[in-house]
């Protein structure tokens, strides 16, 4: 049964799709069958893997509303043993749909649970909010993966981050657990970004992923091209620590249950 990792944080702009879409890759380029689910009405992960927000395509919204099966929405991408459920701007109407749905923060969970036979990892790309969409990937997930900027403010981020795991924790998913808390955005030309990563190692410790992404021009660019990095440029520095990063979390989830 495949392990579901949502990728979240309360704050925009701290590398969260770009985590989605370059992890996702590089699990599936170590031969994981991987699923990596938009739920961001900003589609920048159908994007950023090649796949523009079509019209009338089913996605996402389609899917979560009954209106499409799993075998319309599943999509193949160019990175073999990769495929995504693509997003577009229909979901920005799903939250209103959905308040009125009895169950409605465990929608996405009772959907996935369909596809989790066929992949070895889901990884949910949630929007920056806590809205109902955030909460479905939260509830759906077995473990929340969560990037963070290495700039000012960054321990206050994480901490509104966790005090929202534990209100989730408390009223709709008691087992979700961290995954790990990834730095992102790195220059090691600046003492802040340095400071940054001592003060959140030392304050949660273990918790924090030893690989750091750093600030990387061909990871910006990647995108633009519908490409992950990896297939954009394999030998750039985002590249390499985002297949380190992939190396983590395979080694996270072997220890807790080896095949």
């Amino acid at each position: 049964m495949g392990r579901i990792i949502a990728i979240a944080n309360q704050k925009g702009g701290v590398g969260k799709t770009t985590t989605a879409v370059n992890l996702a890759a590089a699990l599936a380029l170590a031969e994981e069958p991987t699923l990596l689910l938009d739920l961001d009405p900003q589609a920048n992960a159908t994007r950023g893997v090649g796949l523009s927000r079509e019209e009338g395509r089913p996605g996402t919204y389609e899917w979560l509303t009954g209106a499409a099966g799993d075998a319309e929405v599943v999509r193949p991408v160019s990175t073999e043993r990769l495929s995504i459920i693509p997003a577009d701007r229909n979901l920005v109407g799903l939250e209103v749909e959905m308040a009125q749905e009895e169950g409605r923060e465990f929608l996405l969970r009772n959907r996935l649970e369909r596809l989790r036979d066929a992949h070895r990892f889901i990884l949910i790309d949630c929007p920056p909010s806590l809205g109902l969409l955030t909460l479905n990937g939260l509830a759906a997930a077995d473990s929340v993966l969560i990037p963070v900027q290495c700039e000012y403010l960054a321990l206050e981020g994480i901490s509104e981050m966790m005090g929202t795991l534990d209100r989730i924790r408390a009223a709709v998913h008691p087992a979700l657990e961290i995954e790990g808390i990834l730095l992102t955005m790195f220059d090691e030309r600046t003492n802040l970004a340095r400071q940054v990563v001592e003060e959140v190692r030392n304050f949660f410790k273990e918790k924090v992923f030893d690989t750091i992404i750093p600030r990387n021009v061909r990871l910006s660019e990647a995108p633009s091209f519908g490409q992950p990095i990896m297939l954009y440029d394999v030998r750039s520095k985002g590249s390499e620590a985002y297949l380190a990063l992939a190396v983590e979390v395979l080694r996270h989830e072997q220890a807790k249950s080896p095949r």
